[in-house]
């Protein structure tokens, strides 16, 4: 999962750029990237970190020119790795730099074809380097010096029919405009809007709708599936539908847990979303336990906070914040390795006494995938008093892995995985677990735009909207996604960076 910003202005855009990665850093905080186009130069600035210390002043001020794009990271594979920062570049045609979000399913087969009949060279083991060379390759097959927004449209169809997966891209093409463009089942965000200024309109295109609230501009709309847009350097709008085939299939783990809750997706209020999952859970809770004994309900900070309030009331109880957060944690869910996410719970969250004293306390997280975090927090409970503990998931049991940029484990690392509720329970420590049915969230999320006929909820049920999902791929991203695999990774990068440290 990552974040992507384009920007075309008339004015410098490096730190508006800036100000919209930092609303977007919850999507990613591996690694962060600018880079803005100055006439026909290009000045870049990307690096492993947070946005906040990837960019100094020295670096802003180099950052010149009124169009360009920005990344966030998270990597789907485990790696953090600085030559893996987006956005990439490549030279041919044009100079075309690229920002993604998502993940290509085929991304063996297309590496293949690059090298054998493309001629054309991978430096990184990302899929989204392989995009934006797929990408190059069919705009220098119908490109002219002189390129037309039906040129650019005509390669994105070419780059469709290519590429399988999720992915929500933006593209600079250097000097000439930014590209904006969805996959055809719509399963990563993509938004674009407009401020007018004193000379006339500007664009911008985001993962997210507050990114573009934050700096001012107003909400166009959702790029809808397989649609793209094309923003000239003169800051003129072209769109065009460039699949053959779509149908919007959003992913329905953005709105229980990536999404900020005050963004708009697809339609739909991602904080309206997460309160109805709070009632229907709290339905499901008195249907199993009418006469319960719950004295307080206290969300595990911060995305469930919405899903608990509402839950608490529906079921009469009181609300209660138990647990302090540290601000300057990130979120451990996307956290690079599994023990930087063990490490950090405690050190992120600190829970208030007074609150649990005494108390059955009903728990409620936005979901439950490992199950070790849970394991933790429902420890600190009980240390700080709690008589019983009860853990509520405002979404289903996770049982599969997500193969669309959400860096989920092997599936047999997944709690759920081969457990039933009770083992769950007995394994996190829990005296009572509740999980919210798949049909309940599916309702939830669909009020806000029944238009949607279908979400992804492949890691709840299993069933994934593309269809080149087989047993060997699941098998081979179950290799690389493994806790051991990882820590092989780990290792090589923190072997490589004393290197580096030592030879400095």
């Amino acid at each position: 999962m990552c974040g992507i910003v384009g920007i075309v202005s008339h004015h410098p855009v490096a730190q508006t750029i800036y100000d919209a990665l930092l609303v977007l850093q919850h999507r990613g905080q591996d690694s962060a990237g600018i880079v803005v186009c100055d006439g026909n130069k290009l000045n870049l600035r990307k690096d492993n970190g947070q946005v906040r210390d990837v960019f100094h002043t020295r670096h802003m001020l180099k950052l010149t020119g009124n169009m360009g794009i920005g990344h966030v990271r998270y990597p789907t594979a485990g790696c953090s790795s600085s030559a893996e920062a987006q956005p990439f570049y490549v030279n041919s045609p044009y100079g075309i730099t690229l920002a993604h979000n998502g993940n290509l399913t085929n991304v063996d087969k297309l590496k293949a074809e690059l090298y054998e009949s493309d001629l054309r060279h991978i430096n990184t083991e990302s899929d989204s380097e392989a995009l934006l060379n797929v990408f190059a390759h069919e705009l220098h097959k119908c490109g002219s010096l002189n390129l037309t927004p039906d040129e650019i449209f005509t390669a994105i169809s070419a780059t469709h029919r290519r590429i399988e997966g999720a992915y929500a891209v933006v593209m600079m093409l250097t000097g000439k405009g930014i590209i904006g463009f969805r996959d055809p089942r719509g399963i990563r965000p993509l938004v674009y809007g407009r401020r007018q200024g004193d000379a006339g309109s500007e664009y911008m295109v985001a993962s997210e709708s507050v990114a573009l609230q934050a700096a001012g501009f107003e909400l166009v709309a959702d790029l809808k599936p397989g649609e793209a847009i094309f923003i000239d350097a003169s800051g003129q709008l072209h769109k065009r539908q460039c699949a053959a085939s779509s149908r919007l299939s959003p992913c329905i783990f953005e709105y229980v847990y990536f999404a900020r809750p005050d963004s708009i997706i697809d339609d739909i209020y991602v904080y309206k979303a997460r309160l109805r999952m709070g009632v229907k859970l709290a339905r499901k809770i008195l249907r199993q336990m009418p006469k319960h004994d719950i004295d307080v309900v206290i969300p595990i900070p911060d995305t469930s906070r919405p899903s608990a309030m509402e839950l608490a009331f529906h079921l009469g109880v009181k609300f209660r914040e138990g647990f302090i957060k540290n601000r300057y944690i990130g979120r451990t869910f996307i956290m690079p390795g599994q023990k930087l996410r063990k490490q950090s719970v405690r050190r992120k969250l600190s829970p208030i006494d007074i609150e649990f004293k005494g108390k059955t306390v009903l728990l409620v997280d936005d979901s439950i995938v490992r199950g070790t975090t849970s394991q933790q927090i429902i420890q600190m409970a009980r240390e700080a008093g709690a008589k019983k503990v009860y853990m509520a998931s405002a979404a289903p049991p996770v049982r599969y892995p997500n193969v669309y940029g959400i860096d989920m484990p092997a599936a047999q690392e997944l709690v759920a995985h081969d457990r039933d509720e009770a083992q769950i329970a007995e394994y996190i420590g829990a005296d009572w677990l509740i999980y919210q049915d798949l049909e309940d969230l599916v309702d939830a999320v669909q009020k806000g735009n029944r238009s949607i006929k279908r979400f992804d909820c492949s890691c709840f049920d299993g069933h994934y909207v593309t269809k080149t999902i087989d047993d060997d791929y699941l098998s081979k991203i179950s290799d690389q996604r493994n806790d051991s695999a990882k820590e092989k990774v780990d290792e090589q990068v923190n072997v490589v960076g004393m290197e580096l440290h030592n030879n400095a």
